[in-house]
């Protein structure tokens, strides 16, 4: 196994964390702005209220892109897997 594989390994597997971590952040970060905007609005300057919608958001994009992330998830590891031998070599 040369350098280029282990590379190139490291570099997929880099590329598939930011892709499955992307859709939960960027839900995480439009909740956090809505609920930030929501209080310089109303001027509630609870610091407890941005948690329960972040929450929320967390979980209704895991909810939405888990499938996908899962499949995504399973193809790299058959991946990784089914190359196993190669790399060995």
């Amino acid at each position: 196994m040369g350098v280029e594989t282990i590379m190139g390994i490291g570099k997929g597997a880099l590329m598939l964390t930011l892709q499955l971590a992307g859709p939960v952040l960027i839900f995480g970060l439009v909740a956090g702005i809505a609920v930030s905007i929501f209080q310089a609005v109303t001027h509630i300057n609870e610091m407890t209220l941005t948690f329960i919608p972040k929450i929320l958001a967390t979980v209704a994009a895991l909810a939405i892109f888990g499938p996908w992330m899962l499949t995504q998830l399973l193809s790299f590891t058959n991946g990784i897997f089914t190359s196993l031998p190669t790399y060995v070599r």
